[in-house]
């Protein structure tokens, strides 16, 4: 299927449709996806550190495959993302405010939440908007909460989104990586540290 659909920032519209079904692709092993393009892995960590460390308030939405050191794997990842996310707020200028808001279950938290201290998947929309948030990364949330999350937020939001996948990425990203480790965590790092003062901060 032929398509000019691009995966970008929002908002969208009330029901964006599901990237998947206007084409778009999940990328093979050793390559990622920007705006629905098929891209060679480093070129998104890259694009990826660039948005980060361009954003006002960059935020890293770790969920409960991380959260909870079910495994030893899990527990690398999380000490992976709390780098990334240490690595991030040392990078960044007075003028933004990197912020790590946990996702630690996806049971509806209606009709309250503290925005400030959790997301939530349901209306992931409402953290976005309370913290400012204009650049985020899911991580270790389950596929099909994530899609649904990322396809709200594209919908009502124009926060820009990233996703850290385990598995084969996520068409409703804006930008994707798939095949997650705590090394590709930590590279995604070195790139932020690697970028530090090269990318213009935003304006106030």
């Amino acid at each position: 299927m032929s398509t000019t659909y691009q995966v970008l920032r929002g908002p969208e519209h009330f029901l964006p449709p599901a990237a998947a079904s206007m084409g778009i692709r999940l990328p093979d092993p050793g390559q990622a996806h920007i705006h629905g393009k098929i891209v060679n892995e480093d070129e998104a960590m890259e694009a990826a550190a660039r948005q980060f460390l361009s954003a006002k308030v960059p935020t890293i939405f770790p969920g409960p495959l991380v959260l909870w050191a079910w495994n030893e794997k899990a527990a690398h990842k999380a000490t992976a993302i709390r780098h990334l996310y240490e690595t991030l707020k040392s990078s960044v200028t007075s003028t933004q405010q990197a912020m790590l808001i946990p996702m630690p279950d996806y049971r509806p938290k209606y009709p309250k939440i503290n925005p400030e201290i959790e997301i939530n998947p349901n209306h992931p929309n409402l953290t976005i908007w309370h913290n400012k948030i204009d650049a985020c990364m899911f991580v270790g949330v389950h596929c099909h909460q994530a899609n649904l999350s990322l396809k709200i937020i594209r919908g009502g939001t124009d926060c820009y989104t990233i996703a850290m996948c385990a598995q084969a990425g996520h068409e409703d990203a804006m930008l994707s990586f798939r095949d997650a480790t705590a090394e590709k965590i930590l590279k995604l790092a070195d790139w932020v540290k690697k970028l530090k003062g090269s990318v213009e901060p935003p304006k106030c």
